[in-house]
């Protein structure tokens, strides 16, 4: 029953259960056991873990126990315990197959390779069956991958490897697919490719069945990395002639062609052209094969894509390489022509024919498009502006034309009241669309989606060059659009992001949780989210935004383990080192470091209101300035920056410059953020002990003050660093990535006031450390970095004046960057409140010395330091602005609840009936977000003033 009850949750009748258990058999260790997860799952850790201890210390060796052990280690995150178990019931019942299986999964866990290996033949010594012999030799491939010393791992591990594969070969002892893969890895990382080839060309080849084309594929790559081209050709003319339509084979094919003409190949006279057949060698011999794969599709059952793309690849090709053999194959523009009117109404039609526009001269583009138009069937009803498609098949062939008119640069090139009208086109086309899709159910996108998306995009054009109004009907379109296609991913994210970029987080939160990402999205477009949550003041959103990524970063340490020793049970060898590469990938995650980093600085922001529960929060968190856990030269930028559709013409999309440079920048913010945690986290180490206490105690506050000092130079080279990339005006496509919050940190002065403050705590540890005698220039410059400090934050408040939304000619126009610098201005007043509590901290001490002296002097006034005036003065300067700040976000809050946005005029021609609902929603949306960042950065400001009304010395 107890054992019931914790399957139930039930923990504490478990609790109860055990505890009666024990009274009458004080020594079942196993009702031990179930009463620590019990305790464990009911919060008492410690209790949990003294309790388990006592079992353990035992060296059970009942199955029972030794489950639920393991069952509780793992709750406890505390999977090295488990081997320790192992090994000792493996001592004690040496010829137990169950027990070495465990102990061996266990170092798996752990990630032990050596352990494994010896574990793994211990266990084929008892029981001499082939997959655990292999786990033994998959062990030792672990170890060669994870050696920091490559040549230990070519030299060591992995001939030792191959040679027990060897002894199994020799002994014709194998047996299954899996030891097949197993020594074609380790031939393929010796880079044995002749050897690894024959393998898989030889018998033991036979055994790969269970992938389709498994043997050949491997063949394939074999043959490519030795430059076999003659068999490359051979072997992918043979796939090809068996499915026409394998698009990788078409690939290889024509790589190998050239790669033999460069080459000057010339076929053999008398014997085979190569191991695998014939081989072609020529361009005319390529053509001739494409223009058969054709006419054998023109009598296939079934329409394929795979011939009619590889003519136009060749053609690339052939271009490429400055050769004039393409008109033997046709005209490019007929040849597309041609391949819109097969397969037009699939919708891979546009990003089959996206890869090869550029085989057209710009100055045909209108004309091709309008030849498209051309064969579509379109039909006038009675009283509509524009020809509609009569059934879906013509809706997608519309929508392919439309789609390839965006990325040829028509709609870019056309004047605003053109762009609009096509808006309105594109609109029409898309309500009309959502006919066809009547019984579409709520989990399936309606046929007209993308038209609605177009239009938005071409909105989106308006909106960067200055039309204002534009990006409200962005907002109204795709709020309609999703209303009714609720699962259209592409109009949620599209929303995410334009909200963000008006400054209003509180919708998105709600869109994106309706995304519904799962596991490795986290990491790929979490981004999304947590870029903005903190930046516009949802503190709240921001903790939750960054447990949901931590949860999924961490969880992801204990998930591989497990993958890892499915893929051992099931002898799928081959996927190990890709789940490795997996955790190593998700470990050195630029997104991981910044949720991590982001979510330590907000919890001090949210939690740390006065010096010692700054202290505590820092502990907590086990933070230390010396150690920097950032693994700065492997991070790796797993976002997904083209989740959104983009149809945009090459010169305007995405590119991989714009990647490197956000990478740069992103790492540049990141640096900053990760320096200024860090130099948080050495202050309340800064606290000199008392004069009478140990030398050490002393020289530990110094060494620490060494470490801010360095910290405080690297975060100075670290913002040059930072206000260099700024100077060089980078610009990203509007829904390339996002960029930082590195502008605004300079801007404001925020970067400025911050480094200001750090500074001040080198100059009191400087008093600290000298006494108050003969520090009369120390002080004035201490007074003089407090003066420094209060006009840094007066100017950095003055950098928040002004009103949130406005309404201009009858449009809304958000201040973001406003918002943006308000945040700003509680996070630098809280490092000014936390380097203010340090220099109280100082000079509480000198001042009650003072107050002795005076006492034994008996005299009526000991003339008090300027320190002492400077530091009232600028507590009370701080009180008094933060005062004004609060003031001024109550008057912002009283100015947004007063906006009323019904009498916005939405004169706008654009705007019908249907979508004005919308965009009263939309604004609704825009002005309640506003009001709640107010209010949230208000409620963090009072509780500033109130822990700054504290600090009298």
């Amino acid at each position: 029953p107890c054992a019931d009850y914790l399957d139930n949750g039930n923990n504490k009748m478990a609790i109860q259960q055990a505890d009666k258990l024990l009274k009458k058999h004080k020594d079942l260790h196993c009702a031990k056991v179930l009463k620590a997860i019990g305790l464990q799952r009911t919060g008492k850790q410690d209790e949990a873990y003294a309790l388990a201890q006592e079992v353990a210390a035992l060296e059970p060796t009942d199955d029972n126990s030794l489950q639920a052990l393991t069952i509780l280690y793992r709750e406890m995150h505390r999977p090295e315990l488990v081997t320790k178990l192992y090994e000792a019931a493996v001592k004690k019942v040496p010829n137990s197959e169950e027990y070495h299986s465990h102990l061996f999964m266990a170092y798996a866990r752990v990630g032990e390779y050596k352990k494994m290996q010896q574990a793994g033949m211990a266990l084929y010594k008892i029981v001499p069956k082939n997959p655990y012999y292999f786990w033994s030799v998959m062990s030792l491939i672990m170890q060669s991958i994870s050696a920091q010393d490559e040549n230990l791992s070519k030299t060591m591990f992995l001939p030792l490897a191959e040679r027990m594969v060897e002894k199994m070969v020799k002994e014709d002892k194998i047996e299954a697919e899996a030891e097949v893969e197993l020594y074609y890895m380790i031939l393929e990382r010796l880079e044995k490719y002749k050897e690894a080839l024959d393998v898989v060309r030889g018998k033991l080849g036979d055994k790969l069945t269970s992938e389709l084309q498994s043997r050949e594929n491997k063949c394939m790559a074999m043959y490519q990395k030795l430059r076999r081209w003659p068999e490359c050709n051979a072997l992918s003319r043979r796939l090809l002639l068996r499915n026409s339509d394998d698009w990788q084979f078409y690939i290889t094919y024509f790589d190998s062609v050239f790669q033999l003409i460069d080459e000057s190949w010339t076929p053999p006279a008398e014997e085979e052209h190569s191991l695998e057949g014939e081989v072609h060698c020529s361009v005319e011999q390529a053509v001739e094969f494409v223009e058969e794969r054709i006419r054998e599709e023109s009598r296939s059952s079934r329409p394929l894509r795979g011939p009619y793309l590889a003519k136009l690849e060749l053609i690339r090709r052939l271009r490429h390489r400055g050769c004039n053999d393409e008109y033997k194959l046709g005209d490019p523009e007929e040849l597309m022509f041609q391949y819109f009117k097969k397969f037009g109404d699939k919708p891979c039609c546009f990003t089959d024919l996206k890869v090869f526009v550029d085989l057209l001269p710009s100055s045909q583009y209108p004309k091709f498009i309008q030849r498209l138009l051309a064969v579509i069937p379109l039909v006038a009803p009675p009283g509509a502006p524009v020809a509609l498609p009569g059934d879906i098949k013509a809706l997608q062939q519309h929508l392919c034309v439309v789609q390839l008119s965006r990325l040829l640069g028509i709609y870019h090139a056309m004047a605003k009241q053109e762009k609009l009208s096509v808006v309105r086109e594109l609109m029409l086309r898309y309500r009309h669309g959502l006919e066809f899709g009547k019984s579409c159910l709520k989990t399936e996108l309606q046929f007209s989606d993308y038209y609605c998306l177009l239009a938005v995009h071409l909105l989106l054009d308006l909106w960067l060059e200055g039309e204002e109004a534009a990006v409200w009907q962005c907002l109204t379109l795709l709020e309609e659009g999703l209303a009714h296609s609720p699962s259209n991913a592409q109009f949620k994210l599209l929303l995410i992001r334009i909200y963000c970029r008006l400054g209003a987080f509180e919708p998105v939160a709600e869109l994106y949780a309706s995304l519904d990402a799962k596991h490795i999205q986290h990491d790929t477009i979490g981004y999304l989210l947590t870029r903005y949550a903190e930046s516009l003041g949802h503190y709240a959103a921001a903790s939750q935004s960054c447990n949901f990524a931590l949860r999924f970063f961490h969880s992801n340490q204990k998930d591989t383990s497990e993958y890892i020793i499915q893929a051992y049970k099931y002898g799928a060898f081959e996927k190990i080192p890709e789940f490795i590469a997996f955790r190593n990938r998700l470990n050195s995650s630029l997104h991981f470091a910044q949720v991590r980093t982001e979510r330590m600085l907000l919890d001090l922001l949210l939690e740390a209101n006065i010096s010692t529960s700054l202290e505590e929060s820092i502990k907590s968190m086990s933070l230390s300035p010396e150690e920097d856990d950032i693994p700065w030269k492997d991070l790796r930028d797993n976002r997904d920056l083209t989740v959104l559709f983009s149809w945009d013409p090459k010169d305007r999309d995405l590119s991989e410059e714009h990647r490197r440079l956000s990478l740069e920048e992103e790492t540049a913010w990141l640096r900053l953020r990760s320096l200024t945690l860090r130099l948080l986290s050495a202050l309340p180490a800064l606290r000199r002990p008392p004069r009478n206490s140990e030398r050490a105690a002393h020289n530990g506050v110094a060494s620490h003050m060494d470490t801010v000092r360095a910290l405080l130079r690297q975060l100075e080279a670290a913002g040059e660093a930072g206000r260099a990339f700024l100077q060089r005006g980078v610009q990203y496509p509007v829904l390339g990535p996002p960029p930082t919050r590195l502008a605004a940190f300079f801007s404001s002065g925020s970067c400025r006031c911050q480094t200001g403050l750090f500074h001040l705590v080198s100059e009191i540890y400087e008093l600290d450390t000298n006494g108050l005698e003969d520090s009369a220039e120390i002080q004035e410059r201490i007074g003089n970095s407090f003066k420094s400090s209060v006009e840094r934050l007066t100017d950095l408040f003055n950098k928040c004046k002004g009103d949130l939304i406005e309404v201009r000619d009858g449009t809304l126009k958000t201040h973001p960057n406003l918002l943006e610098n308000l945040v700003f201005f509680v996070e630098t007043i809280s490092i000014a409140l936390w380097v203010s509590s340090y220099c109280d901290s100082v000079l509480r001490p000198f001042k009650s010395n003072l107050q002795k002296k005076k006492k034994k002097k008996k005299e009526s006034s000991v003339a008090m330091p300027p320190v002492f005036t400077h530091f009232l003065d600028y507590v009370t300067e701080l009180q008094t602005l933060t005062s004004n700040v609060i003031d001024h976000i109550k008057g912002l809050e009283i100015i947004l609840t007063a906006l009323k946005l019904e009498e916005l005029s939405l004169k706008d021609t654009l705007l019908l009936q249907e979508e004005k609902k919308f965009t009263k929603t939309v604004q609704g949306k825009v002005q309640s977000s506003y009001h709640h960042s107010v209010q949230e950065i208000g409620e963090l400001l009072k509780k500033r003033l109130d822990t700054i009304k504290k600090l009298k010395i």
